[in-house]
């Protein structure tokens, strides 16, 4: 259980205040309790490189916005991962042309891997299932793919999804519901959706 005591500057490890005149030492705990997770969810959204760089941005917006940060309100993971994910929206335009090409691929690919044989066949399989998945996600509006995969490849709970999206958690629930019965009809491989959901 936690205890925050009003007017102390001790708010725990997953609340930290944030507002001290060095704010150094608060951000660089941050940093190493959060920036490993935040960086393989967002490298699981748009690459390593991208995901780096988002990274770095997510701690410098938190650090100029740290008196926005309140502890009362939520975690800092999921202020964090609210902040990564507004920055991750500059990135749909490029995420979706790349999912929808990887989709056109998979299509074409179907075909023209067909008389491969043993693992080479297997290997074209999964690229082609994971491309389809790939195309399942594109067609999925910003705010049900940011729940999914908040979810899905963060780790979060729906309560920290709606602390990082500032939605009701009822909406990530119910979107999660929606979301997951959407992909079981129209995702390719049911293995993969299983791993969504």
């Amino acid at each position: 259980m936690q205890v925050i005591h009003e007017g102390s500057e001790i708010w725990g490890h997953d609340r930290p205040d944030l507002g001290g005149a060095e704010p150094g030492p608060a951000f660089g705990r941050l940093f190493d309790a959060h920036a490993a997770a935040l960086r393989r969810y967002l490298a699981r959204r748009v690459g390593a490189e991208p995901a780096n760089d988002l990274v770095a941005e997510t701690f410098l917006v938190a650090l100029r916005r740290r008196e926005t940060y309140r502890p009362e309100l939520g975690t800092a993971r999921s202020w964090l991962y609210g902040i990564a994910t507004n920055l991750l929206r500059h990135h749909v335009r490029s995420e979706m042309r790349g999912l929808q090409a990887t989709a056109r691929l998979a299509r074409t690919g179907e075909n023209s891997h067909a008389a491969h044989d043993g693992r080479v066949a297997e290997q074209v399989d999964a690229q082609v299932r994971a491309a389809q998945l790939a195309g399942a996600l594109a067609k999925l509006s910003p705010a049900d793919r940011d729940t999914l995969l908040l979810v899905s490849w963060a780790g979060l709970e729906p309560a920290e999804v709606a602390e990082a999206l500032g939605i009701p958690p009822g909406t990530v629930r119910s979107r999660l519901h929606r979301i997951r019965r959407w992909l079981r009809t129209n995702a390719p491989a049911q293995e993969e959706v299983q791993d969504l959901a």
